[in-house]
């Protein structure tokens, strides 16, 4: 396995790119995750993966591939972001509740000659959920750093009725398709 940097400074994606045996370092970047106003969730979610890995490569990481990652929780065509507030939470909660809806996530690969990247897309039900389950949540304290509110991973998981695709991706690193495009990597560089 070739040897990896990892520009994020998501505890959740170091767990997974371990699991999947990976020597790698791990790095944050600091970028512009404003969406643009003609942007497509899809476009967005690969930009910005794009954007963090190619963002390392630029920071002097370059003696190995730079893995860039990033998800967004779509709804009725809107990337839904981070809560703000409690009442941002609570709208988006609100959205989401007794629906289905999707939870993209980009991967890229960079390196000083070439990036390379994919989207994964998984759809996730929710419950219908009460007041109270949202508010309760909210003091939990999870879904303040987490897209579209929540963590599938954590409290927020007992609002999943349905997942149709790839729960780690919905985690924040889908396993295999992360391994797929690091073997596209080596194939393509060899």
């Amino acid at each position: 396995m070739i040897p990896l940097y990892l520009a994020s400074a998501s505890a959740r994606r170091k767990q997974l790119l371990t699991q999947l045996g990976y020597e790698f370092e791990q790095f944050s970047v600091d970028a512009d995750e404003t969406q643009l106003p003609y942007e497509s969730a899809l476009e967005y979610v690969e930009r910005l993966a794009i954007l963090k890995a190619q963002s390392g490569v630029a920071m002097g990481y370059i003696d190995r591939p730079v893995l860039g990652s990033d998800t967004v929780v779509v709804i009725d065509g809107d990337a839904l972001g981070k809560p703000i507030d409690k009442d941002n939470f609570m709208a988006t909660m609100q959205r989401l509740s007794g629906r289905t809806h999707q939870v993209l996530t980009a991967i890229a690969l960079a390196t000083e000659e070439r990036v390379i990247s994919s989207v994964v897309s998984t759809d996730v039900t929710f419950k219908t959920l009460s007041e109270l389950e949202m508010s309760d949540y909210w003091l939990s304290n999870e879904p303040q750093d987490k897209a579209g509110g929540y963590g599938i991973q954590g409290l927020g998981g007992r609002f999943v009725t349905n997942i149709s695709g790839s729960y780690f991706a919905v985690v924040g690193l889908p396993l295999y398709e992360t391994e797929a495009l690091v073997q596209q990597f080596v194939v393509e560089i060899t």
